[in-house]
């Protein structure tokens, strides 16, 4: 067994492990910690079949990104644990059976697309019709696969992010008759003399109360 095969296993025994320990800890940042290793051995593992622009990716969106905002955002929020897990062994056999399920579908959709798969090329150069030797570029040649073959998929997915970008500032700009923001803008243009204002108001006098009326003291007696 050569390096890059120890190398596979490698990655691939900690990725499973990390993947089941994402749905098996009890601390939900925990979890959030053990996705992100999952990602990182996953970036491992398309490095090593030459997939040097999806690892890239992988670390710069994933673990860059997306999984410290979840990081974050989890560590914020107050996750009820107890009540969280109330009757989770109620339903753990249907979840079972659907995991089970999916777990089959995925195994059977894998297998019969890798099975007319060649292996890559371990060399990063290719030789044209010519014999010339041309330099092979994983990223080049991802780009043409998805903008000539996947090109519709590609602008459908756009158009859906575009919709949803559009929809969060819309959500996010909107006014509410109930918000007490102030324009920075106006307070910084304020004079003092704005502020205050004095007023000469009158001086009158107060009109004298009545007299009380004199009560007769009451002797208490111990």
């Amino acid at each position: 067994m050569d390096a890059k095969t120890g190398f596979f296993y490698l990655f691939s025994v900690v990725l499973l492990f990390a993947a089941f320990r994402v749905v098996t800890a009890r601390n939900p940042v925990h979890a959030v910690l053990n996705l992100i290793l999952a990602f990182s051995q996953a970036a491992g593992i398309w490095l090593l079949l030459k997939a040097e622009f999806l690892g890239v990716t992988l670390v710069l969106v994933y673990l860059g990104a997306v999984m410290v905002l979840f990081l974050f955002v989890v560590m914020m929020l107050d996750i009820r644990i107890d009540a969280v897990r109330q009757g989770f062994w109620k339903h753990f056999p249907f979840a079972a059976l659907i995991g089970a399920l999916i777990a089959f579908e995925m195994g059977m959709v894998l297998m019969g697309g890798f099975s007319g798969v060649e292996e890559p090329k371990a060399i990063a150069a290719t030789v044209n019709a010519a014999g010339q030797t041309v330099q092979y570029s994983n990223t080049q040649a991802l780009g043409k696969l998805l903008y000539t073959e996947y090109l519709y998929p590609v602008e459908i997915a756009a158009v859906i992010l575009l919709v949803a970008m559009i929809a969060a500032i819309a959500l996010t700009l909107r006014k509410r008759k109930d918000s007490k923001a102030v324009n920075p803008a106006q307070q910084i243009r304020v004079r003092a003399k704005d502020r205050l204002e004095l007023v000469k108001v009158p001086v009158t006098q107060a009109p004298q109360a009545p007299a009380a009326e004199a009560t007769p003291a009451v002797e208490t007696k111990a």
